[in-house]
């Protein structure tokens, strides 16, 4: 620990339950003023109290309510793209990526910029939730108070999962859910030592909520109780239900953020053309403005009709993808919910009709359905189970609550991989189901690491020239082969060490297959990961590789460290260049230390249509890809093996400046050699 100012607190995790505390009366103040700029926002755009928002819009001409959400997207697009462009869309995922690969790091202007432009999109019209943006707004001040201090970044990661906590239990006064949704979704770590400050914060930030804003409830939950064990049948058909809404949503979601990433339009318009589709669409249905608290609130109280419950799950999905796709600010959560609430409503309409006397009231449905597309959407069934729970303080929802949740969340889970929020990142190559050191060993195979050629013995080698030749090794294993070079298996040093005081007796008797000790070997074709994985159970050093049969090297524990901090290094320069969005930023080159220099440059022509791990690039270029930019989606991803290079692809490299040069000649080789073809 690297806080100076307070040696007097000796122990560490007292300190950091010190800091959520802050961070939760910091994150509760934030979420108390990010309501209020809705409020605000939403009563100057509309009028009214700046609650109610149906009821004004009534009384607004038809134009007003077109234009309306479009001056908000005319706004708040310029402030994304020039000051904090991590604050579009719904923000969770970026609090991920930076707890998993930048150490927890969030620039602090983002809690500043995501809560103006959040309550800007949401207070005029944009059909978005505010939870999203008050999970970020949390993490960023819990990432600048880690900061602040210098801890290191698991501590600044914890900080971070501290703010994320405390904008979920602002949001809703659900403490506890705000806590799982943190170790749940941020962090993935149940451990006591990140939970308790955890819960510390999410406590503090609702305690707040409550002092400024009184002990408020997000939605007005009628009575519930189980009327029948029957009511599982149609809380299992709600699950299914809910879990092809949540797919839906997904798949809609993130088609529309590629289809306006790939439009050529001016960024920082496109939320104003957002804006007005979406005014054109609440001419018919004004629904679909705002975080829609009042029309979950019908749902649950059964007010409204089955015909328009079905036709807001479409059209609600629809709204809330163009809303963030054009680059809108807020939260997916709510919207979920929303989703919720429309289709349990539609299945407690319908069940309740044929079956009045086995089955509850429809709003019953709406509040489990609610749980359960939240469940399927995020995979988060614990969370959504919780806040659902804290909403009603109803023990009885508990059965069906959970029975709907898991089933939503088993639909989801064997058919997509990723959720609501980790989707958004594997677009990018960024794999987030997995840990930090697993995602980065995984994309590595072991040929890139492996030592090749090797010292090795044939089977029939003595003990004598076996000592001569292994003494000198630097090898610490040794495989053995027949004359064929099909791998039989390996010795070690510590094997050899036991024979070798009887080398005198046994130098022509023992050959290298009497000491083989094991046939263990890593694929060459595996990454590694794998590789890890094999020489942590033999308790390895080194461990041949093998090419189906035939020995092709072999790996090492020290070489995969050394790549693991090589790679690390290159993620975190994509990452810097992913904040910056632009490659242009650095086209004239920027020097990394250690000779090395950082830079962009084109694909040569020779390299299209090959994908990355067929190129070779490292070994015949002297270049490290930290990041593609891809001409066909417009995107900046991180190199995968799979990647297919395409005309227009742009690569940013580190490498040393000589390496640099000698690529440029190519380029300019290969360009010229296309205008000799061309013309």
């Amino acid at each position: 620990m690297r806080y100076k100012y307070f040696r007097f607190i000796r122990n560490e995790n007292l300190f950091i339950v010190l800091l959520a505390i802050v961070i939760g009366i910091l994150s509760g103040l934030g979420a108390v003023g990010v309501r209020f700029l809705i409020r605000l926002f939403q009563e100057l755009f509309f009028g009214g109290n700046g609650i109610a928002l149906l009821e004004p819009l009534r009384r607004l001409p038809w134009w007003y309510k077109v234009i309306a959400p479009a001056v908000g997207g005319a706004i708040i697009g310029p402030i994304i793209y020039y000051f904090a462009r991590e604050a579009k869309g719904h923000g969770v995922p970026e609090v991920m990526l930076a707890t998993l690969l930048q150490g927890g790091k969030i620039r602090p202007r983002v809690a500043f910029i995501k809560a103006l432009v959040s309550a800007l999109c949401i207070g005029s019209g944009g059909s978005v939730g505010r939870e999203g943006p008050l999970v970020q707004i949390g993490a960023s001040v819990g990432s600048s108070i880690g900061q602040i201090f210098k801890l290191t970044e698991k501590q600044v990661s914890t900080l971070v999962a501290c703010g994320a906590a405390s904008g979920i239990a602002a949001a809703f006064n659900a403490p506890i859910a705000g806590a799982l949704f943190a170790v749940e979704i941020i962090l993935g770590d149940f451990g006591v030592a990140a939970f308790s400050p955890i819960v510390i914060s999410s406590v503090m930030a609702t305690l707040i909520s409550h002092y400024f804003e009184g002990d408020f409830a997000a939605f007005m939950v009628p009575p519930y109780r189980l009327i029948s064990a029957f009511e599982l049948v149609p809380y299992t058909i709600l699950g299914v239900l809910a879990g092809f809404v949540a797919l839906g949503f997904i798949w809609v979601l993130y088609f529309s953020e590629n289809a306006f990433e790939n439009w050529s339009f001016p960024e920082w318009l496109k939320p104003a053309l957002g804006g007005l589709t979406i005014g054109a669409m609440a001419l018919w249905i004004p629904n679909l403005f705002g975080v829609g608290y009042e029309t979950i609130n019908e749902a649950l109280h059964g007010s409204l009709a089955l015909w328009f419950l079905l036709l807001l799950i479409p059209i609600k999905i629809l709204a809330t993808s163009i809303t963030l796709g054009s680059g809108g600010s807020g939260g997916v959560f709510a919207p979920s919910l929303f989703l919720g609430a429309s289709t349990g409503g539609v299945i407690g309409i319908l069940f309740h009709s044929w079956f009045p006397h086995l089955t509850a009231d429809p709003g019953a449905y709406a509040l489990v359905g609610m749980g359960a597309v939240v469940a399927a959407a995020t995979q988060a069934p614990i969370t959504a189970i919780l806040i659902i729970f804290e909403l009603t303080n109803n023990y009885h929802i508990i059965i069906p609550l959970m029975f709907s949740c898991i089933v939503s969340t088993l639909i989801t889970t064997n058919i997509k991989k990723e959720s609501i929020y980790t989707q958004k990142l594997k677009f990018k190559g960024i794999n987030l189901t997995e840990g930090r050191e697993e995602s980065i060993l995984k994309a590595i195979p072991v040929a890139h690491v492996m030592t090749s050629p090797v010292t090795y013995f044939t089977f029939t080698v003595n003990l004598e020239t076996i000592c001569d030749v292994a003494l000198k090794s630097p090898q610490h294993v040794f495989p053995v082969v027949d004359e064929e070079m099909n791998y039989r298996g390996y010795f070690s040093m510590g094997e050899l060490k036991s024979v070798l005081f009887d080398k005198g007796d046994l130098a022509n008797l023992v050959i290298a297959e009497d000491i083989i000790e094991g046939t263990q070997a890593v694929p060459v074709d595996a990454n590694v990961h794998e590789a890890m994985n094999l020489l942590g159970r033999n308790g390895m050093e080194e461990l041949p590789v093998v090419d189906g049969k035939k020995l092709a090297g072999l790996v090492a524990a020290k070489q995969i460290l050394e790549i693991y901090q090589m790679e690390l290094h290159k993620r975190e320069l994509a990452m810097a260049v992913v904040s910056k969005k632009k490659f242009n930023d650095l086209t004239e080159g920027l020097y990394v230390g250690g000779g090395y220099r950082l830079d962009e440059l084109p694909v040569l022509d020779k390299l299209l249509g090959e994908t990355l791990e067929a190129t070779n690039f490292r070994a015949d270029y002297g270049l490290q890809i930290i990041m593609i930019r891809s001409a066909k989606s417009k995107k900046e991803v991180l190199p995968r093996p799979e990647y297919r290079f395409q005309k227009g692809d742009r690569v940013l490299v580190v490498g040393t400046l000589e390496n640099i040069l000698k690529y440029q000649e190519q380029e300019e080789l290969s360009s010229h050699a296309y205008q000799v073809t061309s013309a």
